[in-house]
């Protein structure tokens, strides 16, 4: 990506940003907080798969 594309591609963004209202941008960043709450969310993002694998090991022996 040349260094023009790279200045065209970050404009835009920025000009994205401003013509959205500041309310739909406060809804934006609370559905994201709320994302992230979820704890399985936390375990899958910064430790793998290996958790969820565990966890659903775990599940399947409760069953039993």
């Amino acid at each position: 990506m040349s260094t023009n594309d790279y200045v065209k591609y970050v404009t835009q963004q920025i000009v994205k940003f401003m013509d959205t209202p500041k309310e739909t941008r406060k809804q934006q960043r609370q559905e994201r907080k709320d994302l992230d709450a979820s704890s399985s969310y936390y375990s899958n993002r910064w430790l793998g798969i290996l958790p969820f694998a565990v966890r659903l090991l775990m599940n399947k022996k409760k069953d039993r």
